[in-house]
């Protein structure tokens, strides 16, 4: 199965962003949607699990955490990794999911996979714009991490 992970829209679900997802059989988006229609769009592709992020201005539509569970593995989503209440490892997901840094990063603590995708939406500062695809076929995994769009002139091959 891979799965779609998207972050920190703001209301911008750019081209290749819809077209770095096709194919997949799931996305979530950890917060900062920005849009109801952006969801719309992404539900298109492929079902969306999705959580509030500090720029959503619908909080009811959208909770603070989500968990989601497929294909056997469980997978625990929340906007800002610094409001992590619990230990996933003992709660026993396999993943956490997280946005709101605008930067791509993937690490492993105690067996669980953590990925913030980066954000996919406008570009701020000199920060690349991404998403991260995961194929979870067979551990231990690692994300691909997706440029959207070309590196900037002068910021040594970040996008």
């Amino acid at each position: 199965m891979r799965i779609g992970i998207i972050s920190d829209t703001h209301g911008l679900l750019r081209p290749e962003a819809q077209r770095a997802l096709l194919g997949v059989q799931l996305i979530i988006h950890a917060g900062d949607v920005g849009a109801p229609g952006i969801l719309t769009q992404l539900k298109l592709i492929a079902p969306v699990f999705a959580v509030r992020g500090n720029v959503d201005t619908q909080p009811q539509e959208l909770p603070r955490t989500t968990v989601v569970e497929t294909s056997g593995f469980s997978f625990y989503v929340l906007h800002n990794l610094h409001d992590l209440d619990l230990k996933p490892q003992g709660a026993g997901f396999d993943a956490v999911i997280s946005g709101h840094t605008h930067q791509a990063v993937q690490r492993h603590d105690a067996g669980v996979l953590y990925v913030n995708p980066g954000s996919a939406g406008p570009r701020r500062f000199q920060l690349p714009v991404t998403l991260a695809l995961l194929e979870i076929a067979e551990k231990p995994w690692k994300a691909e991490i997706v440029p959207l769009l070309p590196p900037l002139p002068g910021s040594a091959g970040r996008n």
